[in-house]
């Protein structure tokens, strides 16, 4: 081999790699921008929603008009509107997020505290998800089109189609409410400790949250190893004698996970979405719940914090979603530029 052949494969790679990095860079400035535009979208609607500002829900409605006026002043909401959002632009760049209306304390100190817990339970949900979805799915797929694929298609479509409120209601209802196993409450304390110290109390919540990730998440998987075992590969080691199961443990599998691990980034906005509705279901004290009251109350600031937040973890999600993608799979990785 010559000099200059063993030089061509290095010099491809090095133009492969300038091309990630360059992919790499440009996405994270998409996601800035992407993070702009939804702070801009989310402040006007925040505003039109509340013309006055927040000062008759924080008030009450039995305020004058001299203390919305004075309310409006003291917390800069007298200003025009394009002032107003560049103000709430330079307190973000400095790591400010304002304070609370209703809880008398910075913004960022009730989100840090609220957070961990909802990425906790988010967690938990999800690897409960995945232990449950991938061995599903895999089971689907090598029994394809017979009695027991036809009933879990149509459990994971009826669970799917559920709202996760509904599916909360009936897990309270059987398992608190009849057989009277389980808490209905979510676990209460100040800090993620207290909260898994009561590890039964995370079950109904963890089971409401996980319910809807097994329906996607199983489909996946099906779909993926239906997919690699229609490859060649797998058509050779069956006509070697190889046993279907030896063949989908070895290659199949390994292979058939990599979409469901690069949709796991995609997933991660959805999911903080989802904690909304099962925090606020089971009184769990996560960002969800804190979203959820704010919103009751008219918390101006904690809503634009929490808001911004989840757009920060869905431009983050998609990015390792892009990367895990390219990194398990040497074509993306070549398609990138």
């Amino acid at each position: 081999m010559s000099v200059v052949d063993a030089a061509q494969p290095t010099a491809a790679k090095k133009k492969s790699d300038s091309r990630f990095w360059w992919y790499l860079l440009r996405r994270v400035g998409q996601g800035l921008i992407v993070i702009l535009l939804v702070t801009l979208i989310v402040f006007a609607l925040l505003h039109l929603a509340m013309p006055d500002g927040p000062a008759t829900g924080i008030l009450g409605m039995q305020a004058t008009q001299a203390q919305i006026d004075a309310f409006n002043k003291a917390h800069g909401f007298d200003l025009p509107v394009w002032q107003q959002y560049l103000n709430f632009l330079g307190q973000i760049a400095t790591g400010d997020l304002g304070d609370s209306f209703k809880l008398n304390r910075p913004v960022s100190d009730a989100i840090v505290q609220r957070l961990p817990k909802t990425l906790i339970l988010a967690l938990i949900s999800m690897l409960v998800a995945l232990i449950i979805a991938i061995p599903m799915g895999i089971f689907q797929a090598v029994r394809r089109g017979r009695t027991s694929d036809y009933v879990l298609t149509t459990w994971n479509f009826i669970v799917y189609s559920t709202p996760s409120f509904f599916l909360g209601l009936i897990l309270v209802i059987v398992f608190s409410q009849s057989l009277r196993i389980l808490p209905a409450q979510a676990p209460q304390g100040e800090s993620v400790a207290a909260v898994l110290a009561n590890p039964g109390g995370l079950v109904l919540p963890v089971l409401t949250a996980a319910l809807s990730i097994i329906a996607t998440f199983s489909r996946y998987m099906r779909s993926s190893t239906i997919d690699n075992l229609s490859e060649d590969y797998v058509r050779t080691a069956r006509a070697k004698g190889t046993p279907v199961a030896v063949v989908v443990a070895r290659h199949v599998v390994r292979n058939s996970l990599t979409p469901v691990i690069a949709m796991l980034g995609y997933y991660l906005p959805v999911m903080f979405g989802g904690m909304i509705v099962v925090e606020s279901l089971f009184n769990y004290p996560g960002m969800g719940l804190l979203f959820w009251t704010s919103a009751q109350t008219s918390d101006y600031p904690v809503l634009l914090g929490c808001i911004l937040i989840i757009a920060v973890a869905t431009v983050i999600g998609s990015l390792l979603a892009d990367i895990i993608q390219a990194l398990l799979d040497p074509r993306t990785r070549e398609e990138l530029s």
